[in-house]
């Protein structure tokens, strides 16, 4: 949490991130405004919005953490209609926050899976993000990999490299390894990994390229990451692998949104979300070369061609990633996982 004496600090790294809110179509006097901390091209993706509704939309781009506590300065003079953010918990620890107000959309509903949503309406999930496995196909084959879980066998000793405890991505992964086995043995886990010698990186590229140059054979990251560096590159020495398909499926995150408690046009917000999550879901993923969180939607070409979508995602609810947020923490400083 940011404190009081640092509130001129946040609000000022926030104006020097978005110097002033962007509109994406004029001319229109109905206008909703969103803060997000997703930067993945919205601005083509908001600009069809305004084009198919004549809606405008400003947005405000920003860190997640500073985009919440500034909707938490403003109060109810905020600005913002939508808090758009990514990961579950960064979800999570907003409506606790109490950033967003219920929403009640048929539309919404059926669009998102009960699992990529809030159970009280408060935030919807529009883009998954797979966590899984990725690996050195010259140094190691497909069978020799299973779960996050048997990354703790000691055959990877001195192979492994991943992203740090800060990361949140990294603290939902952990989170959903409590969910399924308990404080104890996801502690057990994470003394596995970090007795293999883990490499710890600050980020998934660099994971992705360390696996690449020979620096280590196998790791853990979000799959769009991989995506991004194809769209650029012929070939690239790192293959994906779908971790936990024999058990209970690989890891999912999210990003998503929902109404804030305080905004000053609420039915606006409900259209964005709406067309998001349905006519504008691939537009919205693409950019990202994120998974629709609408099952009847489609991938984007590179990720369908890369990676498919024929794969086993892990169902638990995605709330769960920011309610076990903190003893995620507390077992990774426990088991010295920095």
């Amino acid at each position: 949490m940011i404190g009081k004496g640092r509130l001129g600090t946040v609000l000022l790294a926030i104006a020097l991130l978005a110097p002033a809110a962007c509109r994406a179509a004029g001319g229109s006097e109905e206008v909703v405004r969103v803060y997000s901390g997703r930067h993945y091209g919205e601005e083509e993706t908001f600009r069809k919005f305004s084009e198919q509704t004549g809606i405008s939309v400003e947005f405000l781009f920003g860190s997640d953490a500073e985009l919440r506590e500034r909707i938490r300065a403003e109060g109810a003079n905020t600005k913002a209609d939508v808090y758009m953010t990514v990961d579950a918990g960064n979800l999570f620890l907003a409506s606790q926050d109490d950033v967003f107000q219920p929403l009640e959309s048929e539309i919404l509903n059926a669009a998102v899976p009960e699992n990529l949503r809030d159970p009280n309406n408060r935030w919807f999930g529009l883009g998954v993000r797979a966590r899984t496995l990725v690996y050195n196909p010259g140094k190691v084959q497909p069978s020799d990999l299973s779960t996050y879980e048997a990354l703790a066998d000691p055959k990877w000793r001195g192979r492994l490299c991943m992203r740090d405890s800060s990361n949140v991505y990294t603290q939902s992964m952990v989170a959903s390894l409590i969910a399924h086995h308990g404080y104890d043995a996801a502690l057990n886990i994470l003394k596995g990994w970090v007795a293999n010698d883990i490499q710890i990186l600050g980020s998934d590229v660099l994971v992705l390229e360390t696996i690449a140059k020979g620096g280590c054979d196998v790791g853990v990251a979000n799959h769009y990451y991989l995506a991004r560096i194809l769209e650029e590159r012929d070939s690239f020495g790192v293959k994906l692998f779908w971790a936990n398909q024999q058990d209970r499926g690989v890891h999912v995150n999210i990003s998503g949104a929902g109404v804030t408690r305080n905004a000053d046009h609420p039915e606006l917000a409900r259209r964005l979300l709406e067309w998001l999550a349905t006519d504008g879901q691939e537009d919205f993923v693409s950019s990202s070369h994120e998974y629709p969180a609408n099952p009847r939607a489609e991938p984007d070409p590179l990720v369908a061609e890369h990676f498919g979508s024929d794969f086993k995602p892990d169902p638990l609810g995605a709330r769960e990633y920011g309610s076990l947020n903190a003893q995620a923490i507390r077992a990774m400083d426990e088991a010295g996982y920095e």
